[in-house]
């Protein structure tokens, strides 16, 4: 009987200790919406409050399937799907529209957990790309699915499917026209007329990293690419190292920014690289590819990354970038200027 107790005691002792360890395990989020050399007085007071709403709704959302036990992946969809959904943001409503005057969507996500990955490149009638994407990681043999092959994996996965015109605003209207002034200006016949060559312009892809009570790291991104783009073109946010990496022996990054430097320099794995090889915390290895490497060859933006501690780095080489953080202590931050 004295046997049965003690094994009885220790059996619900262990488990309890796990249930604790659990408890104390760190959860983190951290988005962006975009960096640019933006100026503070170009946003009007109204704007900038809209701006500042929509991440933290994305931010509370997000934090809130954490805080409840959810996965890592589960907190990322969900609050890339509300920035999605506002025309405030470069991707899903509000994307960017391309030389033909069309919207076409990438999108990526990644399991720390596993290394699995989905992506979505070029994609015209997906409601939700990071759902899109999200679902080529878990329910097929690939990682990245293109046009309209993409398109027929989403519908035949039963995901919610719209019309191009459903991410039009006026606004994307506007400076595609502003974008194709420019270009006659210019005599530029190869496509190179672009709104980032101002000193007010900001890359409105959205991204989030995630870290759970499980240890899991996740991350995903979203994007209309580039006004203009033509020839088919695909940037940095659907590709696995360039835009998007997570593991949870180092960290889960998201990038936002010109993307053609991004996928040079294979900005978000290089910072996991440093991490990994050469010992780099989070933050020394975020400084080194943004300020140093990327800047070295002209390339402007940043990145959100968590590492599986919940330290955060939220660093840009551009004078603003869009971006929320809320940590395992409660620190929670919503953030345009300043690094």
């Amino acid at each position: 009987m004295c046997k049965i107790f003690f094994f009885l005691s220790l059996f619900v002792a262990i488990n309890f200790s796990s249930v604790l360890g659990q408890q104390d395990k760190p959860i983190a989020l951290a988005l962006h919406g975009g960096a640019g050399n933006i100026l503070p007085e170009s946003i009007d007071k109204a704007s900038e409050k809209a701006y500042l709403s929509k991440l933290e709704e994305a931010l509370d959302a997000g934090y809130s399937v954490l805080e409840a036990g959810g996965s890592s992946l589960d907190a990322v969809v969900t609050a890339i799907y509300i920035l999605e959904q506002s025309p405030l943001f470069n991707a899903g409503i509000g994307s960017v529209l391309n030389a033909d005057g069309k919207c076409e969507l990438d999108a990526s996500i990644m399991n720390g957990n596993n290394l699995a990955a989905g992506a979505v490149a070029g994609v015209r009638r997906v409601k939700s790309p990071i759902a899109a994407a999200r679902a080529v990681m878990e329910r097929s043999s690939h990682v990245m699915l293109s046009g309209e092959g993409a398109e027929l994996f989403a519908a035949s996965q039963k995901l919610e499917m719209v019309e191009n015109d459903y991410f039009y605003t006026e606004k994307r209207k506007e400076s595609l026209k502003k974008v194709k002034e420019k270009e006659k200006e210019n005599d530029d016949n190869e496509g190179r007329g672009r709104l980032n060559e101002s000193n007010n312009y900001k890359f409105g892809t959205v991204g989030v990293v995630a870290l759970d009570k499980n240890g899991d790291l996740a991350a995903g991104t979203s994007t209309g690419g580039m006004t203009n783009k033509r020839f088919g073109r695909i940037g940095d946010s659907p590709i696995i190292g360039a835009g998007t990496y997570a593991d949870n022996q180092t960290c889960a990054v998201s990038s936002t920014g010109h993307g053609e430097f991004f996928i040079r320099a294979v900005v978000a794995y290089r910072i996991a690289a440093l991490m990994e090889y050469k010992g780099l915390s989070l933050q020394e290895a975020a400084d080194e590819v943004i300020h140093k490497k990327l800047k070295n060859m002209g390339g402007e933006g940043g990145i959100i990354a968590i590492d599986k501690e919940g330290n955060i780095s939220l660093t840009f080489n551009t004078s603003a970038m869009f971006r929320a953080y809320r940590n395992h202590k409660g620190k929670k931050e919503i953030l345009i200027f300043g690094e």
